[in-house]
């Protein structure tokens, strides 16, 4: 595992305050200062600041995500942020980002290479998303979601698109681009007012009400592994 991985799992910092860290001498493994390569193996002493360092235990949340929060650790502008809500022993972080007035499923953890695998558009992991939008979108626009939208920054992929009313509609996607959803749905000309995001990855919001969390059970971390394998090494074969 590399250095920075080490001690975001462990609770110091995030990884990119983790690479300041090294830089500033304040890490050590085996006594030698660490590197921004070093990479760490089961038998390695960290230390940080002169004290041992060990890493925390696997942890999954999912979130219900209040309008008005953040999508980070902290807020220079003062803004709750969903990692204080989640009153976690473990250090977790979210994977992906919603925006502030976007409420939903959010997942939490501080399996680093998890998370890096849910966040990369090879896995098309299934984002559903339900969207109050101005004015009522004809069939017309529904099938331009479907086909996919050309924004400024590349066409999108097909979206899946049901109504669930006059002005309400479901969307599922697999891409994470920034404003998304509202992109696509504002190039079809019906602005977003609302948006939500009910499952993520296959988990649903169930039973947990706005600013509820929950720690994932193991056969749903099963699933998530599933929904985005460590890929193959070269040379192996299948199981």
């Amino acid at each position: 595992m590399r250095l920075n991985a080490y001690l975001a799992r462990a609770g110091i910092a995030s990884r990119r305050r983790a690479d300041e860290l090294i830089k500033a001498g304040r890490v050590t493994v085996n006594g030698e200062p660490g590197q921004l390569n070093t990479f760490v193996a089961a038998r390695d002493r960290v230390a940080f600041d002169g004290r041992a360092v060990e890493l925390q235990p696997l942890a999954y949340v999912l979130l219900h995500k209040p309008a008005g929060t953040v999508t980070t650790a902290r807020d220079p502008q003062g803004r709750p942020t969903v990692v204080g809500l989640v009153d976690h022993p473990a250090r977790v972080v979210p994977v992906g980002r919603l925006d502030a007035d976007t409420t939903g499923a959010l997942l939490l953890t501080n399996d680093g290479e998890l998370a890096h695998r849910l966040a990369h558009p090879r896995y098309e992991v299934d984002k559903l998303y339900e969207a109050e939008v101005e004015g009522e979108p004809s069939d017309e626009a529904l099938e331009r979601l479907r086909a996919g939208i050309e924004l400024d920054d590349g066409p999108t992929a097909p979206a899946r698109v049901r109504r669930l009313g006059p002005t309400t509609l479901e969307l599922a996607i697999h891409e994470g681009r920034k404003h998304q959803v509202k992109r696509m749905l504002a190039a079809v000309g019906h602005p977003v007012k609302r948006l939500h995001r009910s499952v993520y990855a296959g988990l649903s919001l169930e039973g947990l009400e706005p600013g509820a969390w929950r720690e994932l059970e193991p056969f749903e971390v099963d699933l998530l592994r599933s929904a985005a394998p460590l890929p193959r090494q070269a040379g192996s074969a299948p199981a």
